[in-house]
């Protein structure tokens, strides 16, 4: 139960907690880059180099990946995505309807036009999910995928082992209905970050998001299970997974979780990041830095 409630709590948390959205305008990080836009989403490019697409998680900042572009980009050409309604981005058209599909089809339609293809992908929760639905869908557009604490079914944290997209189903109803901000909503980021300076700036980017937004693509994340496509994916698939320790899981639990989820993907390397919770590039920047640059190395 330690493990299951400290995940859980980290991968729901902002789905469920959020305020009503801030219509601050997306910033742009850096001086020198470009900002694209797009009706589903923004790219922030800085840079120069072969190019790496960055896709932040639920109700987070492209600054998730700040430090890790401003080390990287005098080798590479870092792409910053942040999704539409998401940390002060305008809604634009994830206002209504579905979010997590059409904004993963809309990236990939995106890579294309640009000639990113065949892409590297890193994403961090939400934003692996994107990047694992495109690995199945999309394969020959991608070269290779970092997935950041990432399940390719994260629904069986609250139904089970057993947990379908059909039971789940009235669980992710509620949750698009719903708008209303937890009194706990600091206690459960406590179970996603673990330096105070990085809780208020994760909760931030909370407040500043679009509820309603926030909460159809966590019900959408919470109906798609990509489990029976993960034997034919071709890409290759890199996982970084934190013990959760912190949040006071035992040591080595969540080796449990994450190696079974992925069994079935051919091209796979797993590697688990001690004393870290959900945000691992957050909690753990040197061991995150050195991860990252053995999967660009591959």
């Amino acid at each position: 139960m330690p493990l299951k409630n400290a995940i859980l709590g980290s991968l729901i948390a902002l789905a469920v907690v959020l305020p009503t959205w801030s219509h601050a305008a997306s910033t742009q990080l850096f001086a020198d880059s470009t900002l694209v836009t797009r009706d589903r989403f923004s790219d922030e490019i800085v840079g120069r180099g072969p190019d790496l697409v960055f896709i932040p998680g639920l109700a987070s900042s492209r600054a998730t990946w700040q430090a890790t572009a401003e080390r990287l980009k005098a080798q590479y050409r870092v792409h910053l995505i942040q999704i539409a309604g998401f940390a002060g981005e305008p809604a634009r058209a994830n206002a209504a309807g579905e979010v997590l599909v059409p904004t993963a089809e809309a990236l990939d339609a995106y890579l294309v036009e640009q000639h990113l293809t065949p892409a590297i992908l890193i994403g961090h929760s939400l934003g692996g999910t994107t990047a694992l639905y495109l690995a199945e869908h999309h394969g020959d557009h991608l070269k290779k995928v970092l997935l950041v604490d990432a399940l390719p079914f994260y629904s069986v944290l609250m139904g089970g082992p057993n947990a379908t997209v059909d039971s789940i189903r009235p669980m992710a109803e509620r949750l698009r209905a719903s708008t209303t901000r937890s009194p706990n909503t600091e206690h459960m980021i406590a179970g996603m970050v673990t330096s105070p300076d990085n809780r208020a700036l994760v909760n931030a980017w909370g407040v500043a998001s679009d509820a309603g937004t926030v909460n159809r693509a966590a019900a959408d994340d919470m109906e798609l299970d990509l489990r029976p496509g993960l034997a034919a994916i071709a890409t290759p698939v890199t996982l970084l997974y934190p013990d959760y320790v912190p949040a006071g899981a035992p040591p080595g639990s969540t080796d449990a979780l994450y190696g079974p989820a992925y069994a079935p993907v051919p091209h796979k390397t797993l590697t688990r990041i001690d004393n870290s919770l959900h945000f691992i590039m957050l909690d753990q920047p040197a061991a995150f830095a050195a991860a990252l640059d053995a999967f660009l190395k591959e």
